[in-house]
Parts: C-alpha cells; sequence; structure tokens
C-alpha cells in the first residue's frame, strides 16, 4: 500500500473525488487498524458552491477547509452524526471531498454506507479535524492492486437549498457496489 502524497489532493476537487474512489482509508486506532475502501463521494467547490460549508465564509467551522490540501474536515451534522472530508486543492480554495460510503477490508463493524455510519464504524470523530492525512495512523492509500470500475455521476445528497448548484453532478460513486450509500 502507498500513502497518497500531498500532490494528490493539491488538485482540481471534483478529479480528486473521482480518483479517491477504489482507494483505501486507514485508521489505527485503540491498537487495531480499520481500512475501508472509499465506494462514495460528493465534491463541494470551494466558497462560490452554495452547497459547500465554505459559501458562509471563514468561520471557526470551516478554517480546516480554507487550510492546506491533504487534511481531515470532520464535523457534527445534527448533533449527532460525524462526517469527514477531505481537504482539496491549495490553501485559501476551501474545497473538499466529502467522504459518503466504503466497503470493509479490515477490522469494520455495523454499517458504512452514508457518511455518519462511515465515521462510526471507522471511529472518526471531531478530534480528527485539521488531521493531516499523511500521518501515520489516519491516512489514504493506493491499494497493492488496483481494480477497474465505472463510476456513476448524480447530484449531491441532500442539498435542495443550494439553487442550481444542487442539480450539479459533484456526487460520484462505484457502479453497482453494495455498499454505496443510495443510487
Amino acid at each position: 500500500m502507498t500513502k497518497l502524497p500531498r500532490s494528490f489532493y493539491n488538485r482540481d476537487t471534483a478529479l480528486v473525488a473521482q480518483e479517491l474512489l477504489g482507494k483505501w482509508l486507514v485508521r489505527d486506532a485503540d491498537g487495531l487498524k480499520r481500512i475501508g475502501k472509499i465506494v462514495e463521494v460528493e465534491a463541494y467547490l470551494g466558497e462560490h458552491d452554495l452547497a459547500a460549508h465554505s459559501a458562509k465564509g471563514l468561520t471557526e467551522r470551516t478554517k480546516t477547509m480554507f487550510g492546506p490540501p491533504g487534511h481531515a474536515y470532520v464535523y457534527l451534522i445534527y448533533g449527532v452524526h460525524h462526517c469527514m472530508n477531505v481537504v482539496t486543492e491549495g490553501e485559501g480554495h476551501a474545497s473538499a471531498v466529502l467522504l459518503r460510503a466504503i466497503e470493509p477490508v479490515q477490522n469494520l463493524a455495523g454499517r458504512t454506507c452514508g457518511p455518519g455510519l462511515l465515521c462510526r464504524a471507522m471511529k472518526i470523530d471531531r478530534r480528527l479535524n485539521a488531521h493531516d492525512l499523511l500521518s501515520d495512523v489516519f491516512f489514504i492509500v493506493e491499494p497493492d492492486v488496483a481494480e477497474k470500475f465505472s463510476i456513476v455521476k448524480r447530484p449531491r445528497i441532500g442539498v435542495d437549498y443550494a439553487g442550481h448548484w444542487a442539480k450539479r453532478r459533484l456526487r460520484f460513486y462505484i457502479k453497482d457496489n453494495p455498499f454505496v450509500s443510495r443510487p
């Protein structure tokens, strides 16, 4: 397994989102290495994207999105569920990729099809906000054997408030993968 370099994240967000599919999210915690294959993501393109948290500008909550690429942006939604994003593009751009679903590879129990379930299974919470994804305990790797798959493009989920941004096809997932949150 080869850890993704910073340069992987410092590129166009929609491209990074699609290329994250099939990669493995690795979390080493509590003496256990948890691994899940990324099978569904959504791209959020910066301050001009009305569906992105960064559309409201730089805040205490969003400052990680404005930071350097290759860091985790983890937040709590509805006061219950954690969600994890991967910060992309250059510092100040405020774009990120939401990880929506993973396929269990190693040491994962419970459902993983949805951002909150993914974080629960991987033991990801706000303590990992701004965590550098080039660390040795929480990172993304290229698996030793890459599989071939088709990518489906759809509008993002739950962003109807975002005007024309709600219709943009910025949700990507592996076709026919049973761990995708919804077709």
